[in-house]
């Protein structure tokens, strides 16, 4: 069994490429939903989380107000670490537990879709690393017009992860999201036909 993390900074594409490899039957875990995951209501993260930053950033529901977090600890690399303390060992667990069931059934290959894979240290516990990536002026421009974000606030958004250009220099495998959704999905399917293929090595 091999593992694949796949990672990219923001509005690189990431989730559109995980989205692929899962139609192509690779099972994909995904740290974005566990993330969701370990601080639903009830949870001991989102508990700590309240402990720390007060009940302002519950949503009306009890649930945890995300964009109104991000703004209280985004530019702030000591609040992002508060809250990474709290969230990162409890997706952890949740990950080994999930890539422990699905070793369980034989799977050849379970991807692992980690955003902070490089600023969470997390090389060493994957086997091989696919990085989605388009320029910082593309995926500045996505985050103002696909989600509406404020630029002031994509510009930090951006600042925050490590630079595209350090991860590359890392990954075995860099994806170029800056063409078609065809040809985005024609560099997925010649990921998958290698990553299924017994005999191939990575690049």
């Amino acid at each position: 069994m091999r593992i694949i993390g796949l990672t990219g900074n923001i509005a690189a594409g990431k989730s559109s490429v995980a989205a692929e490899l899962a139609a192509a039957g690779l099972p994909v875990i995904d740290a974005d939903a566990l993330a969701r995951e370990v601080v639903a209501p009830g949870t001991p993260a989102l508990d700590a989380i309240v402990a720390r930053w007060g009940p302002a950033i519950l949503a009306a529901d009890g649930t945890l107000d995300r964009a109104t977090l991000r703004r209280r600890i985004l530019t702030d690399p000591a609040e992002r670490a508060a809250l990474e303390a709290i969230t990162h060992p409890a997706i952890a667990a949740r990950r080994t537990a999930r890539t422990a069931e699905l070793a369980a059934t034989g799977t050849p290959v379970i991807v692992c879709d980690i955003p902070l894979l490089f600023e969470a240290a997390l090389e060493d516990t994957v086997d091989e690393i696919v990085l989605v990536d388009a320029p910082v002026a593309v995926r500045r421009a996505r985050l103002i017009r696909d989600r509406g974000i404020d630029p002031a606030e994509a510009d930090a958004l951006i600042a925050a992860q490590m630079p595209a250009e350090r991860k590359r220099a890392h990954a075995d495998v860099v994806i170029e999201n800056v063409g078609s959704r065809a040809e985005l999905e024609a560099a997925v399917a010649a990921l998958v036909t290698r990553l299924l293929d017994p005999s191939a090595t990575p690049p």
